[in-house]
């Protein structure tokens, strides 16, 4: 894999593109022991050693981002008539080829996971998992207790299948309610059929979390950011702890 080396060191946290200028002018960057001032050279970070002043840049594989996704973009890394939430990635971001982790409706809002770390992304989506998503939806209807009761012992969609019980949390209730809904599985449209199950329409629908991951409040619709290191750390020790708990 070849990468500018401005933007590899963007990357990797030694700047803004315009930092990352100064340190190469300013013959800091070296390449093989060779100082680099072009911002377009090319380098390969698993085969060639990089360093800044002196000090090896290490190199990181994987990428892992928290996107608040907007409505009316499709969770797919590419689409010929749809704009996808790879295209609302930085150049420097798209290079490393993530993917989204599970899919959100094109009408869909909130917590989305991008990443290249395919090992990971298999673990939170295999249906053996059973990795719990956390959904906030406004409902067109008054959500009741029994509704809550439904959904604990599960509900039969249209296609006759019976979900996993979910927990259904009701917020405020009224001709118009707002719930948070935590759901193991991830059937096509699930939260909008488990509601026409029981004779309501979802209105607004937004994930806010998905196993230990929330969606930050801070990041604005259409807005994204790399995990933090604990972020990342809570991903992998949640998996390997629920992998352990089932004896796999």
């Amino acid at each position: 894999m070849e990468l500018r080396i401005d933007k590899l060191l963007a990357h990797m946290g030694y700047g803004t593109r315009k930092e990352v200028k100064k340190l190469l002018k300013s013959g800091a960057v070296k390449v093989d022991g060779a100082a680099v001032h072009d911002a377009k050279t090319k380098v390969r970070p698993n085969e060639q050693a990089v360093t800044v002043w002196g000090e090896p840049v290490a190199y990181r594989p994987f990428i892992y981002l928290m996107m608040n996704k907007p409505p009316g973009v499709i969770s797919a890394t590419e689409d010929a008539m749809e704009e996808t939430v790879v295209d609302l990635l930085e150049e420097e971001d798209r290079l490393f080829a993530p993917f989204p982790v599970g899919r959100l409706d094109k009408d869909t809002e909130g917590l989305l996971l991008l990443t290249n770390d395919g090992q990971l992304a298999h673990q939170l989506l295999s249906p053996k998992k059973h990795v719990p998503k956390t959904y906030f939806a406004v409902i067109d209807g008054e959500v009741t207790e029994a509704d809550a009761a439904s959904f604990r012992r599960g509900v039969m969609l249209d296609d006759g299948y019976e979900t996993k019980p979910a927990e259904l949390v009701i917020l405020k209730s009224g001709p118009r309610s707002d719930v948070e809904l935590t759901i193991t599985e991830g059937k096509f449209h699930q939260v909008k059929r488990m509601f026409q199950a029981v004779g309501k329409r979802v209105v607004y629908l937004k994930r806010v979390k998905m196993g230990p991951l929330a969606l930050d409040p801070d990041l604005a619709v259409g807005e994204y950011r790399e995990l933090t290191d604990e972020e990342v750390e809570k991903l992998k020790q949640y998996r390997a702890g629920e992998d352990e708990k089932k004896g796999t």
